[in-house]
């Protein structure tokens, strides 16, 4: 299995200190800054747009990964490559052509992935598999944080683990250090962790725990 990754996701950060919050997560050793962005429409939410992609990227030196929860990302693959992503995440259920944008990110030399609903069956990303670097299983329904983990993905998560034994699957939503290492004994590898990395005074404790318990 991939290394463990742990990104601690800005949507929990105090809106009002975004760069700030960004500097924190690089100090507290994690290895990426995860960006939510949501449309309002794919979503019942909105969220950010690319200049705080371009923000994050100025604040920080480690990888931003983004993760678009949009009804036309195709639309925004220029604009938020070019603000600086380093990983560029796609949802499945949308209707858009899913090959064609996940090419398009890799043709701006950003690392493409694949995103499914808690209630999207694994069948529905077979086709784009080649195609992406990362595939993030959503443990809650997106669009607000601070939900409750639904352990739903987990079955899917260990199928895609065992037929995939080398590619990043990430999960996103309601988790902490109980979820988290539920997860990662199903084959979960990246973790996008929001409330619970930004809660504790100390995130770099937190960090340093989760990396502790995932093993």
């Amino acid at each position: 299995m991939p290394a463990v990754m742990i990104q601690p996701s800005i949507l929990a950060a105090d809106i009002g200190h975004l760069y700030d919050a960004c500097v924190r997560v690089e100090q507290a050793g994690a290895d990426a800054v995860h960006i939510d962005l949501m449309d309002g429409i794919f979503v019942p939410n909105m969220s950010f747009s690319p200049a705080v992609v371009a923000m994050a990227r100025k604040a920080v030196s480690i990888p931003l990964n983004v993760h678009l929860m949009m009804i036309r990302p195709d639309k925004y693959v220029d604009a938020f490559c070019d603000a600086g992503a380093s990983s560029l995440l796609v949802h499945i259920e949308p209707e858009y052509d899913h090959a064609e944008t996940l090419k398009r990110i890799r043709d701006k030399g950003v690392k493409p992935g694949i995103v499914l609903n808690p209630d999207t069956e694994l069948s529905a990303i077979e086709s784009v598999l080649p195609l992406v670097d990362e595939v993030l299983f959503m443990t809650v329904f997106p669009g607000f944080g601070g939900q409750s983990f639904l352990s739903e993905p987990l079955t899917r998560i260990k199928e895609l683990r065992q037929t995939y034994p080398d590619l990043d699957i990430s999960v996103d939503g309601g988790l902490n250090r109980e979820t988290c290492k539920t997860c990662f004994d199903h084959g979960a590898n990246v973790f996008d962790i929001g409330s619970s990395m930004f809660k504790p005074d100390d995130m770099g404790e937190e960090v340093r725990v989760m990396r502790e318990l995932l093993v």
